[in-house]
């Protein structure tokens, strides 16, 4: 059976899970909790424990059949900041790497770390995770996986070594993300808590998994450069198709701008920090490093232009599955039954200590991610429920987040309904079974660790500031 027979298409699911939520708003009983705002936050509603009544009759609202059609409109616009956070980032990204800053950068660093194994291994780790963990890149890695293939084969690993290096730090990056605007941002903007906070703590999370996952992958690669037949993929034919490009010079203009991009990164954590900044800031800066980056490559102004222009066009699917995920909590929210459903979960895990509520929410991110493989969708769809779900069982909102994050993240490496995955498998010339093979006992490994750290933000979570 093909991919294409079995495989579902997001937005297919999202618009079903909207149709859904109208359905069970007819045959789900309406109810509600009481909100206040938080004490040093006014403008953030937190429902409160022990005050959830069903309506009466009077007070209930029933939804025209085609009331889910119109709340789509109500979605976008409820998305809106997201919305246009993903098109001008996404313009802004497509400037930088017509630059050639980004690309020239990460194939220095590949070839440059290319001396031995354990060092190309140890950094390409680093590398890719950055890049996730900061911006949330994904796509700018997959022309890299040919060039990448071409170092492994010729320090006699092989294509499996050279995905790993690629897209197990993909998936960690994403899952420990301290200020990638396309997830953590958002899960964040949703639980109400400060932006980019607690990225200290992910940062040291993503370092233990990191050593996790080099150990896993080293042990591979010295298990295949001793005997080549115990590779995974030793029945494939690599004589042919991975060359590196062309113009990959880490010139002087290349170094600017990716100095100038690193400055405007750091300065958005200051100003997160210290004068609150948000979205509306966050896109001024990334708009103002656009606009240096091509002033510094001597990129004319309609080239710059039609390049953003492309960029932002390319992000149209995403930003329109935020806002058609955004929806299913407006048909819930105008059918009277979101507060039910958290009433009902919650009281499956009522009795539970919060540590188990927390890894409760781990597994239903996880399963989710295999059917909504967009993190920013994924965050509109699950953030809604998790959030209120996390006060009531005495969850941090930070730790909701996290689950989220590593949730999202980790089968990021894994799931079939990703065109990141595979296609740069296509490209690297793996079966998905060998890749399955291979990092299936590394997730489950990672995901053991990943429960740990989810317990240990609970409790330390004020005293290193991630609950803040």
């Amino acid at each position: 059976m093909s991919k294409r027979s079995w495989s579902i298409d997001s937005l297919v699911l999202i618009f079903s899970f909207i149709i859904v939520a109208q359905l069970l708003s007819y045959v789900v009983p309406h109810g509600s909790f009481e909100r206040v705002p938080v004490p040093d936050d006014p403008h953030r509603m937190v429902v409160v424990d022990g005050t959830y009544v069903t309506l009466s009759e009077s007070e209930k609202v029933g939804l025209q059949p085609w009331h889910f059609l119109m709340a789509i409109t109500d979605g976008m616009e409820s998305a809106q900041g997201i919305i246009f956070l993903i098109f001008l980032v996404g313009g802004v990204i497509a400037v930088l790497r017509k630059t050639g800053a980004i690309d020239a950068a990460l194939h220095a660093a590949v070839e440059r770390l290319g001396k031995t194994p354990w060092l190309l291994i140890g950094g390409c780790l680093l590398v890719f995770s950055v890049g996730s963990y900061t911006i949330g890149m994904g796509e700018e890695y997959v022309p890299l996986v040919p060039i990448i293939v071409t170092m492994s084969l010729a320090m006699r690993m092989d294509a499996v070594v050279a995905m790993a290096m690629v897209w197990v730090p993909y998936g960690i990056g994403w899952a420990c993300a301290g200020i990638n605007p396309f997830g953590v941002l958002i899960a964040q903007n949703i639980a109400n808590v400060p932006l980019t906070s607690g990225w200290a703590l992910r940062l040291a999370m993503m370092a233990a998994f990191l050593a996790l996952a080099f150990h896993h992958i080293y042990r591979y690669a010295m298990r295949v450069k001793n005997d080549p037949s115990t590779s995974l993929v030793a029945h494939i034919d690599y004589s042919a198709g991975f060359q590196a490009p062309a113009d990959v010079a880490f010139t002087r203009p290349r170094i600017a701008v990716l100095a100038v991009f690193v400055l405007a990164l750091v300065g958005f954590v200051y100003g997160v920090s210290e004068h609150g900044w948000y979205i509306p800031e966050l896109n001024a800066i990334f708009l103002a490093t656009g606009i240096l980056a091509a002033i510094i490559a001597r990129m004319p102004a309609g080239e710059t232009s039609r390049t953003f222009l492309e960029g932002a066009a390319a992000m149209t699917p995403a930003a329109l599955l935020v806002g058609f995920a955004r929806t299913i909590e407006v048909v819930m929210s105008d059918g009277q039954i979101i507060d039910t459903v958290v009433y009902s979960i919650a009281s499956v895990l009522e009795g539970l200590p919060a540590e188990a509520a927390a890894l409760g929410m781990l597994c239903v991110q996880t399963i989710c991610n295999f059917f909504i493989p967009s993190g920013s969708g994924q965050a509109f769809v699950t953030m809604p429920i998790m959030s209120p779900l996390a006060t009531l069982t005495d969850v941090p909102q930070q730790t909701a987040v996290l689950a989220y994050q590593f949730g999202d993240g980790f089968t990021n490496m894994i799931v079939p309904t990703s065109a990141l995955v595979m296609g740069a498998l296509a490209l690297g010339k793996v079966p998905y079974a060998a890749w399955f093979r291979f990092v299936g006992p590394l997730l489950l490994k990672i995901f053991a660790l990943a429960a740990v750290f989810l317990v240990v933000s609970m409790h330390i979570g004020e005293a290193t500031g991630f609950n803040g």
